[in-house]
């Protein structure tokens, strides 16, 4: 495989990936229109304040809630980074510098890239960190 026909490969698996987390990411957050790139947990709401309900009713629902977005912000956090490294590979790509480590500015292993295309440093400087 030449290292164009690599590159390409590599692109198509980024960007099915960064649709993939897109969608995970939107099923529970939505964009930040003010910070590019950021995205912000939705608070769950799951009826509290219904007049149906009674005091203690009311309560747990709201403790649940808060339980839930409190689980889905760590979520939210690992899925907008590896969205991040991955907009980042693309980026990288398009300015032809994809597959260079960015600490020690050799070339990463094409094993390396396969396995884990958005990553920007080879293993031995990884190992060094």
């Amino acid at each position: 495989m030449s290292d164009q026909e690599f590159i390409d490969q590599q692109k198509q698996k980024l960007e099915q990936e960064k649709i993939k987390l897109q969608d995970s990411l939107s099923s529970f957050a939505q964009k930040d229109p003010n910070l590019k790139g950021d995205w912000d947990t939705k608070y769950p709401n799951m009826g509290a304040g219904d007049s149906r309900e009674t005091g203690d009713e009311a309560l747990e629902i709201e403790a649940d809630e808060s339980e839930s977005y409190a689980a889905t912000l760590p979520v939210e956090f690992e899925l907008e980074l590896k969205l991040q490294q991955v907009n980042r590979a693309l980026e990288q790509i398009k300015n032809n510098s994809y597959g260079i480590c960015n600490v020690c500015k050799k070339e990463i292993p094409r094993e390396r890239l396969e396995v884990i295309p958005e990553t920007n440093i080879c293993l031995e400087c990884k190992e060094k960190q």
